[in-house]
């Protein structure tokens, strides 16, 4: 005989894989039209900035920060940054919007990258940062399904943010990291 609490674990395991297939669904699909597609090889737009990469920088940069954000806030609500105390009212709604306008952020320099560049394999910098890429938004998508999981288990959400922080800061240490770094900003 079932526990009670046997079946509402089993459907929250097969929300969490279907939340998890999806991310990975999505991460497929757009890796494969990255690769399908011909680059066109010039912006849509460029949002005010003097090129294409300058935007993308930039646009990541405002985003890699805006996760930082999102971390010492995640942490903070959870009880995990020391010292913290008990997090005020603000923090919950800092947390949410600063990760909505880092995630929008992302788009134009995502859409960029599909539309404009390709899947890139021309180099392992390249090739890497057009993986992560892929991956990012995918476990952006599984994240954001994760949280209206009903009994996600307590390791979900901290590895699920986790995928998506970690994924954005490789994402960025290859192409905006990189292109500072190529010309000439001096970083510290």
């Amino acid at each position: 005989m079932a526990s009670a609490a046997g079946p509402s674990a089993q459907t929250a395991r097969a929300a969490l894989a279907a939340a998890l297939l999806t991310g990975a669904a999505t991460a497929v699909v757009l890796g494969v039209y990255a690769g399908v597609h011909a680059p066109a090889g010039r912006p849509l737009f460029t949002l005010g900035f003097s090129g294409m990469l300058q935007m993308k920088t930039w646009l990541a940069t405002g985003a890699v920060v805006l996760v930082v954000v999102q971390l010492a806030t995640a942490l903070w609500m959870w009880g995990r940054l020391p010292g913290a105390g008990a997090p005020p009212g603000w923090v919950g709604p800092v947390h949410r919007y600063s990760g909505a306008v880092a995630f929008v952020l992302t788009v134009p320099a995502g859409l960029h990258c599909l539309w404009a560049l390709g899947l890139g394999a021309g180099s392992p910098r390249v090739l890497t940062h057009s993986a992560v890429g892929c991956v990012f938004y995918g476990a952006y998508a599984a994240k954001m399904l994760g949280l209206r999981l009903p009994g996600l288990p307590g390791w979900g959400l901290p590895v699920l943010g986790g995928t998506v922080l970690a994924s954005l800061a490789l994402v960025w240490a290859t192409s905006a990291l990189w292109f500072f770094t190529r010309s000439g900003l001096p970083l510290l």
